[in-house]
C-alpha cells in the first residue's frame, strides 16, 4: 500500500511544480503566457493520453505490472526539464510524466479499491489523495528554497526508489481471479489480510464475480452504452467533470499567482499554508469516510465551496473599488479575506470532492467494463483539469470575480448532482455494489 502512494506522490509533485516556478522560469526562458500556460495545461493531455490506454493495460498486464510501465516516461519527463533550454522540450517533458501519471491516476485508485476490506475501503481509498496532497505540498515548499532545474532533479528520485519497490508489491487478487491464477490468488489474499484471516468466503465470492465477469464477451467502447450501465457511468463520470469543474486545479496549479494578485504579502507562505491544511484536512477525511459515509461528506464538501469561492469572489470585487476608497483596513480585510477563504475551500475541497470521485469510481463500475469505463472516467477529467487549467489564467484576466463565482455555481450544482445520482457505497463489497445496479 505504502509503495502505490509513493507511486501517486512521485507524479503529484509535478502537479505543485508549476506554482513555485512560473516567475522563475518565465524570467529565465522568456516564455510567454500563452507558453507557460501550455506548460501549465499539457500534463492533462498527456494524462489523457495515458488514460485512454489505462484500463486495457491495467486488464492485460495486471495492475503492478500495469505501473512499472508508468514509471519510464515519469523518469524521462522529469530529465527532460532538468536539461531543456526552450519550450519545446519542457512543453514535452511534461506531456511525457502526464502520460504516466494517467495510467497511475487510474490504476492506483482502482488498485486500492480491489484489495481492501469493505469496512475499510473509504478510509485506506482516501490515502491516494493524502498522497497527491503530500505531493503538491513538498513541491510548495522546496519550491521557496530550490531553483526550478533542481526542484525537477528531486522529483524524478521517488520513481528510482519505486522500480525495486514494485518488485514487492502483491497483485490486485481480483485480477489474479480474472486471469485465472487460483493459487496465486489464494496466497496473495492471505497475505493481504493476514495469517488467521478465514479467506475462503471472500474467495468465493471473488471468483463467482470473475467468473461470472468472464463469460461475457470482450467489451469494446460502444458497450458503454448499455442501459444498464447508465446509473454507474453517469455518477462516476459525473463527478469526474464537477471535481475538475469545481476549479481545484486550476487554484493548485496557479495558488502563487491567485495570492499575489489578491495582495498576500507573502504569497509562497500562503501557498504552502494551503497545501499543508490540505493534508491535515485528508486526514480528517479518511477518519470520516467509512463513518459518515461517501454522499454526505460530497454534498458538505460541494456546499462549503461554493460558500468559500463566492467569498474569495468577493474579495477580488472589492479589490475594483475606486483607488479612493482602498483604505489601508479595507486592503487588509481584502487580504485576509481571500487566504481564508481561499484556506476553507481547500478545506472543504480535501473532506469530500478530492477523494471521493475516485474511490467511487472503483468502486461503482461493473467487473466486466471496470478497465473501459475507468479509462473513459479518468480519460474525462483530465480533460475537464486541462480545460479548466488552460483557460484560468484568461479567465483572471477577463474577471477574477466572475471567475471564481462561475465555479462557486458549479460547486451548488455539485450538491444537487449527488443527492440525485450518486448511491451509497460505504460498507458494501464490490460485488454488492455491482449486484445493486441490476
Amino acid at each position: 500500500m505504502t509503495r502505490m502512494l509513493i507511486f501517486v506522490f512521485a507524479f503529484d509533485f509535478q502537479l505543485g511544480y508549476t506554482s513555485p516556478t512560473q516567475a522563475s522560469i518565465i524570467e529565465d526562458l522568456n516564455f510567454t503566457i500563452a507558453q507557460f500556460s501550455t506548460f501549465g495545461s499539457i500534463l492533462n493531455v498527456g494524462c489523457m493520453i495515458g488514460a485512454i490506454i489505462s484500463g486495457r493495460l491495467a486488464d492485460y498486464l495486471g495492475r503492478r505490472r500495469a505501473l512499472l510501465l508508468a514509471v519510464i516516461p515519469l523518469l524521462a519527463g522529469w530529465s527532460l526539464i532538468v536539461i531543456g533550454k526552450s519550450a519545446i522540450p519542457l512543453i514535452l517533458a511534461r506531456t511525457l510524466i502526464g502520460f504516466g501519471g494517467g495510467i497511475i491516476s487510474f490504476t492506483v485508485p482502482m488498485y486500492i479499491g480491489e484489495i481492501s476490506p469493505k469496512h475499510l475501503r473509504g478510509t485506506l481509498g482516501t490515502m491516494n489523495q493524502l498522497a497527491i496532497t503530500i505531493g503538491i505540498t513538498l513541491s510548495y515548499i522546496c519550491g521557496m528554497f530550490f531553483k526550478w532545474r533542481f526542484l525537477a532533479l528531486l522529483g524524478g528520485v521517488p520513481e528510482i526508489a519505486l522500480i525495486v519497490g514494485l518488485l514487492f508489491v502483491p497483485e490486485s487478487p481480483r485480477w489474479l481471479a480474472k486471469a485465472g491464477k487460483k493459487e496465486e490468488l489464494s496466497s496473495c489474499l492471505q497475505k493481504l489480510r493476514g495469517a488467521d484471516y478465514n479467506i475462503a468466503n471472500e474467495i468465493a465470492d471473488i471468483q463467482a464475480a470473475m467468473e461470472a465477469s468472464n463469460a461475457l464477451p470482450s467489451v469494446k467502447l460502444s458497450d458503454l452504452k448499455q442501459r444498464k450501465l447508465y446509473r454507474p457511468l453517469i455518477a462516476g463520470i459525473g463527478l469526474m467533470v464537477l471535481q475538475q469543474f469545481s476549479g481545484i486545479n486550476a487554484v493548485m496549479f496557479f495558488s502563487k499567482s491567485i495570492f499575489a494578485t489578491a495582495g498576500v504579502s507573502n504569497p509562497d507562505i500562503a501557498s504552502v499554508a494551503l497545501g499543508t491544511l490540505q493534508v491535515f484536512m485528508t486526514l480528517a477525511a479518511a477518519g470520516l469516510m467509512d463513518k459518515a459515509g461517501r454522499r454526505i461528506l460530497l454534498m458538505v464538501s460541494a456546499g462549503g465551496m461554493a460558500l468559500s469561492l463566492f467569498l474569495v469572489g468577493f474579495s477580488f470585487y472589492l479589490r475594483t473599488l475606486q483607488p479612493e476608497k482602498m483604505t489601508d483596513a479595507l486592503n487588509t480585510f481584502i487580504c485576509e479575506l481571500a487566504l481564508v477563504s481561499l484556506l476553507v475551500y481547500i478545506a472543504t475541497f480535501s473532506l469530500g470532492i478530492g477523494a471521493i470521485p475516485w474511490i467511487i469510481m472503483s468502486e461503482i463500475f461493473p467487473a466486466h467494463v471496470k478497465g473501459v469505463a475507468g479509462s473513459v472516467a479518468t480519460l474525462i477529467n483530465w480533460f475537464c483539469s486541462y480545460a479548466v487549467t488552460m483557460i484560468f489564467n484568461y479567465m483572471l484576466l477577463w474577471s477574477s470575480t466572475g471567475s471564481f463565482w462561475i465555479f462557486a455555481a458549479e460547486c451548488v450544482g455539485t450538491v444537487v448532482f449527488v443527492a440525485m445520482f450518486v448511491p451509497e457505497t460505504r460498507g458494501r463489497t464490490l460485488e454488492q455494489i455491482e449486484a445493486s445496479f441490476k
